[in-house]
């Protein structure tokens, strides 16, 4: 099982990297973006035979406490079976 996961910084927190790409769209005259966030993205292979469940609460924890910041990011993510 594989676990996909997206750490972005909040939406309340300045996102600079992701302005600058923004701007760089405009300037190249490319349209239809209205924002661009930047963040990171982890893919976890997960040990064979861990349960659905387990491997949700396992991968939550991990991105909780090693993978974000929890004061700037947040994260979502998807099992792939």
């Amino acid at each position: 099982m594989k676990a996909h996961v997206y750490v972005t910084l909040k939406r309340t927190v300045l996102d600079a990297q992701g302005q600058t790409v923004a701007d760089a769209l405009r300037r190249m005259e490319y349209r239809g973006v209205a924002d661009v966030r930047q963040g990171k993205y982890f893919l976890l292979t997960l040990e064979d035979g861990l349960e659905q469940n387990a491997a949700q609460a396992e991968v939550e924890r991990i991105a909780r406490e090693v993978l974000t910041n929890p004061v700037i990011e947040e994260f979502t993510f998807r099992l792939e079976a």
